[in-house]
């Protein structure tokens, strides 16, 4: 099973690719919904990573396939200038997922 990275910088896809991930840049809501859908639906890619600014872009998108399809998980990871709230969006999705507040 493999990774695949959505990066909105060619910065951090060059340094996922010396990692051996595959994946594309990306800048437009309209990018992140056709190549999400198209990640999603391929039966080789285990874990879809997104930075932090692409999953800015369409959260409620990224959250639906998050709360309702089990394979692949999708993970944010910060952009190249560290943006992202990673422990913030961990503890988001578990309160909407099971209704609970982690503190």
């Amino acid at each position: 099973m493999k990774f695949y990275l959505l990066s909105d910088n060619v910065d951090t896809l060059m340094g996922m690719r010396l990692a051996g991930i595959d994946g594309i840049v990306i800048h437009t809501e309209k990018e992140v919904r056709t190549h999400l859908d198209e990640a999603m639906k391929r039966s080789d890619v285990a874990v879809v990573l997104m930075t932090h600014t692409l999953m800015e872009l369409c959260p409620e998108h990224v959250m639906n396939y998050k709360l309702n399809v089990r394979r692949p998980l999708i993970v944010e990871i910060p952009d190249r200038h560290g943006n992202g709230a990673t422990g913030e969006t961990i503890t988001k999705y578990v309160r909407d997922a099971i209704g609970v507040k982690m503190e």
